[in-house]
């Protein structure tokens, strides 16, 4: 039977008379809710789904909102689980895979980070030395990560390490879950520009990984990668926002409260800034419409380029605007966040941390050359390390 709009209302309305939320425990109406089929409507049926279109999400949301239904741990607190780990576990996971991790994630039972970059392989990721040598049923893996968001309250990590040395270095790549609370995971704060330690860096000593923790075959895990990083970009770059959302919506409503604020040259610019914000917003609904067909290919990376470009900007305005206010930041002590939700902070908080944004999910140089190469099809830079072995490569 095909599922459309009207029967993922009924369902969701069925749902919620028989797990009423005012009256049902949070984490047991969440797993109630995954066994429904309305954790995520687009993904398989007995995996949370069922098997509907992805856009008829926003119906179950529409009912569970009115009904002051309990939230899972949404993407400020899981969006590496949610954005990244559970998309690509459930195209490259076994069944006993998809079983075992895709309810506690989307339950928010165990968070989730993204063991990925290193200090020798950031924008060059497929330069990564950290190494897992198998030995019988399990693997030994030994490294450094770095940039690891979240890493500090994680319970399980996606993370890819060298397999074969003696192989290209994309080629050699295997890709793993990680257990972030066995022996031999050590994770440590990198404090950042706002006093914040959100990122950490992590360091792999002997931790043994089972063999049915592999997502992928041995020395696929560049391939299987590509999923993870493609869904990160979308993630960042485009989510759902209403019109004058983020950012801007921030600057524009200072901009209204404050009149004595403004100055003509200050609405020149914020109006193209509105207009920018706009069409990113309307960018992402249509890269939306073409996720219901599939998987997010290389379209994402220039979302993420725009949401990059935007933040900074309109934050480094929202300072302007406010003047000296603008630069006042009322924390400056390092803090272990639980979570990044940097719309809800001043002025001058928002401005510091959108520095990063050109950073994470792929810094915006290596998202240009995506964009020109795998989007518009112009000619790729020349390279130098095609067929070379990834252990005769200059480090």
């Amino acid at each position: 039977m095909s599922v459309d709009a009207d029967e993922v209302r009924r369902r969701a309305r069925g749902f919620l008379a028989a797990h009423p939320p005012e009256t049902t425990e949070r984490l047991a109406f969440l797993r109630a809710r995954y066994d429904a089929g309305l954790a995520w409507v687009h993904y398989p049926v007995g995996l949370g789904g069922l098997d509907a279109p992805r856009a008829l999400q926003q119906v179950v949301e529409a009912e569970m909102t009115a009904a002051g239904a309990p939230g899972g741990n949404g993407p400020e607190i899981n969006g590496i689980g949610l954005g990244m780990a559970a998309p690509t576990i459930l195209r490259y996971g076994t069944d006993w895979q998809k079983e075992r991790f895709l309810r506690p994630l989307w339950c928010g039972e165990e968070l989730w980070c993204q063991l990925f970059s290193e200090p020798g392989a950031g924008s060059d990721l497929a330069s990564l030395a950290t190494r897992a040598v198998r030995e019988g049923d399990s693997w030994v893996v030994t490294g450094q990560k770095v940039w690891t968001s979240g890493a500090h309250n994680a319970d399980f990590a996606i993370l890819i390490a060298r397999t074969d040395p003696d192989v290209a270095k994309h080629q050699g790549i295997t890709y793993f879950l990680c257990d972030m609370r066995v022996e031999g995971v050590e994770v440590r704060p990198l404090r950042q520009i706002t006093g914040e330690a959100e990122f950490n860096e992590v360091f792999l000593s002997e931790v043994r990984i089972p063999d049915s923790h592999r997502l992928g075959e041995v020395g696929e895990g560049w391939r299987v990668a590509q999923t993870t990083l493609n869904n990160e970009r979308v993630a960042i770059g485009g989510s759902r926002l209403p019109r004058e959302g983020g950012h801007i919506g921030l600057v524009a409503d200072v901009w209204r409260e404050r009149p004595e604020l403004r100055t003509p040259e200050l609405h020149q610019r914020l109006l193209s800034l509105w207009v920018e914000a706009e069409a990113l917003r309307l960018a992402g609904e249509r890269l939306r419409q073409q996720l219901v067909a599939g998987h997010p290919g290389p379209e994402g990376a220039g979302m993420k380029l725009g949401f990059a470009r935007l933040a900074q900007e309109i934050s480094a305005y929202g300072v302007e605007l406010m003047g000296e206010e603008g630069l006042a930041y009322d924390d400056w002590t390092m803090v272990r966040p639980e979570r990044v939700d940097f719309l809800a902070r001043e002025a001058g908080y928002r401005y510091l941390r959108a520095k990063g944004n050109s950073i994470e999910g792929g810094t915006s140089e290596i998202l240009l050359n995506i964009v020109a190469e795998r989007v518009l099809g112009l000619p790729a830079e020349p390279r130098t390390d095609v067929g070379v072995a990834w252990k005769d490569l200059p480090r």
